[in-house]
Parts: C-alpha cells; structure tokens; sequence
C-alpha cells in the first residue's frame, strides 16, 4: 500500500530566523568570537551546532565579555538589556525579528499610565518578557479566553476608557479570535493590533488543512519551540500528531494503517532536519510518495476544504440584523438561521460592517459550515470576494497597489499582500538597482503590475520594477523637456566617487565633478557632502543625447579671490599663516584658498640668508598687502612694512675723531 506524503510548502525557517541564523553562522565563517544573548532561536539541534563553532550563551548580560561579540536572540530582550549594552560601549548585534520589534515600538508609542496593555502570549516566554519591557504603564498577560476573562474579572476597565491589546508574533490564531470577539463584546474602545505574525499564520493556517486532509500529522521542530506547540495543537483534534526533534524519534511510532501523512515545521527548524525526516519517512515507507503542498497548492486545499462543509458554495444572502459581532442573514431556499462573523466580512481590516450595510441589503456570500443539529449556517463574504477575485484577475497593464509582508526564502524576492491575493514578486523585478535592499519593502505600500496568473495553482507573479522603471522614465521625460543650463535645483546626494558626488534632482541623477565641489583642493567629495545629504545645485552642462548632466555646487561669492577683493584691498593688514618655506620666500595663508607671498627681502630690516632663520612653517604673522595680481592668482605681501626700522648707533669715539678733525681743518693759522 501506498503512503502519501505532504510536506507544507510553509515549513521552516521563517524570514526573522533565517535572517538571525545566517547573520550568525557569517560571523562565525569571518573567524569573529561570538556570544548569544540567550539561545538565538528554540531549536537544540541549531544550538549545539553553533556551540562547535565556538558560540557561547550568554544568560545574564552583565556577564558579557569585552572579547566577544554579543548577539540579541531573535525573541528580543528587556529594553534594559539594549540600555545596558549602549551605556556600556558592549559590541553587540541585535538579531531581533522586525515583527517582534514592530511591538516593541507600539506598546512603547502607545501606552501611557492610563492606557495599559493586554499581552496574548505566554507570560514566561522571552519574547512576552521582552514586549512588557516596553510598557509605560500596567500591562496584563493571557494565554487563552479564560484568562482574559479572570482578568476582566479581577480588574476594573473602565468601559469609557481605551487599552491596547496586542500579541505574540506566534500567538494561535484560533484561540485570538475567539479573545478579540470577547473583548469587543464587552470593549468598544480597545485598540486591538493584530501582532500575530503573517508567517505564523499562514503555517497554522496550512497545518490545519494538512491535518483535516491526512491520517496523521509530524511537526518538526523544538520542544521549547512555541510556535512548534502551537502547530501540535492546532493538528490535534483532527488526526493523530507527533512531534519531533530530530529523524530518529520516528523509528519509534507506530504510524499503523495510515494512507497519507502530512508534515511542517516550526519557525525554528533548519531545512537540513527537514529532508532528514522526509528520507527517514520514505525509507521507513517502501512505497511512499513524497509530495510538495508548494505543488498542490494552499489556496486549492482551502477551496477542497470548504467544499466538503456543503454542496452549496455560494449564495446570496439577505441581511436581516447585527450582533456585536456578527452579520445575520436569511439565505433564500434555506430554513437555516445564516451568520456572517465579522471577521469573515473582509479582508480589510479596516471595513466596518455595520456602517456598510443595513437591513434589507443582499450580498453574495459563500458557505462554511452547515450545522443541521443547531439549525445554522457559517457563512463568509470575505472568501466569496476572495473566489471572485481568483475569476477574474488578469495579467494586464493594470497598476495595483499592496503591502509588502516578508522576504521569499534567500532573497528570492517579497509576497505584496494586495486585498485578498498574496503577489509573489522575484528580487530582479522588485529592486530597481541590483545592490539595493529587499528587507527596506518589508512594510512598504508597493505599486506593481501583474506579469503572470497560475489560476489552478492560485499563484501570482507580479512586478514592482517595471511600475517604478514606467514612472521614471516619465519624470525624466518630463525633466529633459524643462531643464535649462542655468537652473538651479535642490537634490539629495545619492552616492559618492573617487571622481565626483552623484545628486537625485527628483528621478533623475546629475553629477558634481570633485573640482567643482570646493575652492579649496580636496582629496574626496566626503570632505564636503555625504550621502543623504540636500544640496543645491545648478546645472553647468546638459549632454542630452546621452541623458548626461553636469552639476555646479561651489557658487562664486564663496570664490575666496572675490572674498580677497571685498574684503581684503591692498595696504591691508592681515594675521596670516606660514604655510611652506623657500630660499627666496616664505607662503602665508590669508584666507583658505589663497596665499601670498613674502619675498625674503620683505621679511626682515636686517639681512638674512634664509627665511627659515626667523619664520618657521604654522608661525601666524602680521603682514600688510602689498600688491594683488587677480588674473595671475598673486599677492604680494611684507612683514617688515609693519616693523619700525631700527635707528643705527654710532661710536662716541667716532663722532669725537670726526669733531676733531673738523677743527684741525676750519682752525685759523695763527701768526
């Protein structure tokens, strides 16, 4: 007999792990001593690899050592762990996962001492632990509906009053549901975020369906995983599930006559586990085949799935009256009570039902569950909307607009959740440039256009760059046909050369040759700009048959030859300062760019053979300008024209001889 075997295409490392994991084993690679704050991710296979290499764990961060670089664990730590760290010049890396610092940064931003903030999440967990760092003020945990209700209980929330509600990133999908439709029953002024990471979602979301389609279900991963527990429990209550640590613990089960196994992995299993597990469950299966759910497709599976709940898939139904929570309808041909949960309303999070609809109105929706014995039908007009999304998308010129959720496996490319479809776009269409960043689009509103539609395998191939290459071309057209020699912009320094800045004037780049950057002789353009840097600019030459612009930054009243002329006229007296020494003179700096020149025969009254015998090179000194050559660049200049000369002596003696002399020679000759 045959066993079929279902690998989740979302098993694995998830986009925060594999970039933690990588991050470490490349400081490994480079020789670095490393320390984890803690274990980097829950998975003790990973953990006594990295150990081989030298990677200690570090539990108490004030035991850290001055040696060791010093990596922050993908959960996130206590703020007072990073406040530690910076006040101590400690040489660290924080590895935590962008979703988990996204609610660090809301807990932070939002509470106050007034506004406190409910956790879903396991109170012990680093990541929980991590997250209540960063409340202003009262924080509570719960890890399932009843503790959220003992809080209730044992607290008084003011109903008029808002709080912040939030969770961890892996946090089960099933059990916050059933907690936000709680506290909006009783609160209409929490402020909910749904933390729960997309990753995680999707992976529970999956490892449902797997479990509702197969005889049994293997999760991979740690014990101490949570995520990992999550899936076991989400597996559960829909056939037998084993979860593992490594391939060997399958020797051990007894599988007995089952037909098809479905397996996936936390967040924090390593691909190499995984394909150990795969080629242990086909050697132990003679006849397996092993599958990808990458090739059946998820969005098929869920289709299958909810076929199976009724024959009727879609239906439209009449709104006949709201709860707090729901949407109640009456379905024609149906003697069964219908609801729509407001969950299952839209896919936009921010579309308010009761506000757009009212009593009478008809809308298409698409059965869920029917349930004979209560006399009730589970209905959704978000999945409705979701299959007639998948009938009528086209490849097309069609500009669409979506977010961007996560990075695809080693920077293959993103996902663009737009709506209800998720948009696979490969790296080389969603960069315009080959050195820039996927993870800077990770939250980013995108525009793209739809390159290709695998309607059977629910797949989406899209574009960002040629939305973005369509948009430039336009705004550099629309610089070519206004542009003039002369004009002056405000541009931001996009990047630097040996040779020159490059400046963005909007979309378009021009550049600034080094020599036109300063006055003075520079050696780098980072002696004057840095990148990100506004600049104005002007245009010194346009070469428009090969798109090429020349860009002018010094301007002419800093020319320091017109500072010289405004503010320096000849007979001036300047502080200048001796800059270099010849036989014949010596150059002082008056103002930086220009020197002049004191001839030797300028700098004393009395003879000297050299310049050097009374100056020396950084002497500051007073000198008088004495003459100013502008075309030839010269200025002549001397220290002894404000130097009194000194009277000469003469001897006493000499003046006697010579008085003497005067009347030897005038004296009359006596008779």
């Amino acid at each position: 007999m045959q066993v079929k075997i279902t690998l989740a295409k979302t098993a694995g490392f998830c986009f925060g792990v594999n970039r933690a994991v990588n991050m470490l084993y490349d400081l490994v690679d480079k020789g670095e001593k490393i320390s984890t704050f803690g274990p980097i991710i829950h998975n003790p296979q990973v953990i006594n690899d990295l150990s081989n290499k030298g990677v200690s764990i570090v539990d108490d961060i004030t035991k850290a050592t001055a040696d060791r670089k010093v990596v922050i664990r993908t959960h996130g730590v206590e703020k007072d762990v990073l406040s530690y760290c910076n006040s101590n010049s400690l040489d660290y890396i924080d590895a935590t996962c962008p979703f988990v610092k996204k609610i660090h940064k809301i807990v932070e931003k939002n509470s106050s001492e007034t506004m406190p903030v409910l956790i879903a999440g396991d109170k012990n967990h680093p990541e929980v632990v991590g997250i209540k760092s960063y409340c202003v003020g009262d924080y509570f945990t719960f890890n399932s509906c009843e503790e959220l209700e003992e809080i209730f209980s044992k607290n008084s929330f003011n109903i008029e009053k808002p709080f912040i509600v939030v969770s961890q990133t892996t946090f089960s999908i099933k059990e916050w549901k059933k907690c936000v439709k709680i506290i909006n029953l009783y609160y209409t002024n929490a402020i909910i975020f749904d933390t729960i990471c997309s990753a995680t979602e999707e992976r529970q979301a999956e490892a449902l369906l797997l479990s509702k389609k197969n005889d049994a279900m293997i999760i991979v991963g740690g014990r101490t995983s949570s995520n990992t527990a999550k899936l076991k429990a989400v597996c559960e209550p829909n056939c037998p599930t084993y979860l593992i640590e490594t391939a060997d613990e399958l020797l051990d089960i007894a599988f007995g006559d089952v037909q098809s196994i479905g397996v996936t992995a936390g967040a924090s299993t390593p691909d190499s586990i995984i394909k150990e597990v795969l080629k242990t469950m086909s050697e132990k299966f003679e006849n397996a085949n092993t599958i990808n759910m990458e090739e059946t497709g998820f969005e098929q599976m869920l289709e299958e799935s909810l076929s199976s709940m009724s024959s009727d898939q879609n239906v439209i139904g009449t709104v006949v009256g709201f709860t707090a929570t729901e949407i109640q309808v009456e379905v024609a041909g149906r003697k069964h009570t219908g609801y729509v949960s407001f969950d299952e309303y839209s896919d936009d999070p921010s579309a308010d039902p009761k506000a757009e609809l009212k009593v009478g109105d008809e809308i298409k929706l698409r059965i869920m569950k029917t349930n004979d014995v209560e006399g009730t039908i589970k209905l959704s007009k978000r999945l409705y909307d979701r299959g007639a999304i998948w009938e009528n998308i086209e490849a097309d010129d069609t500009i669409h607009t979506g977010v961007v959720t996560g990075i695809v496996g080693d920077n293959k490319g993103v996902f663009v959740q737009s709506g209800a479809i998720k948009v696979f776009v490969p790296a080389s269409l969603a960069k315009m440039r080959k050195n820039d960043s996927l993870e800077d689009l990770i939250k980013t509103t995108v525009e793209y256009k739809i390159i290709e539609v695998n309607k059977m395998r629910r797949k989406v191939v899209g574009s960002i760059r040629e939305v973005a290459a369509s948009k430039k071309r336009e705004i550099e057209d629309a610089f070519w046909a206004n542009v003039t020699e002369g004009a002056v912009y405000t541009g931001t320094v996009r990047s630097l050369t040996n040779y020159g800045a490059f400046v963005d004037l909007g979309g378009v780049d021009g550049m600034v040759h080094i020599s036109e950057l300063s006055w003075q002789r520079i050696k780098h353009p980072s002696e004057v700009v840095k990148v990100g840097d506004a600049v104005e600019v002007y245009v010194k030459e346009l070469d428009r048959e090969n798109k090429k612009i020349s860009l002018g930054y010094k301007k002419v009243e800093d020319n320091p030859w017109e500072i010289l002329k405004r503010d320096y006229p000849v007979d001036s007296e300047v502080e200048a300062k001796i800059v270099s020494l010849t036989t014949f003179g010596a150059f002082a700096q008056i103002i930086p760019g220009v020197d002049g020149l004191v001839h030797i025969s300028q700098i004393s009254h009395k003879h000297i053979g050299t310049p050097a015998e009374v100056l020396k090179v950084g002497d500051v000194v007073k000198a008088k300008i004495m003459e100013i050559d502008f075309d030839k660049k010269r200025v002549s200049l001397s220290i002894k024209a404000l130097i009194e000369a000194p009277v000469e002596e003469v001897a006493v003696e000499e003046v006697v001889e010579e008085a003497v002399a005067e009347e030897t020679v005038e004296a009359p000759v006596e008779e």
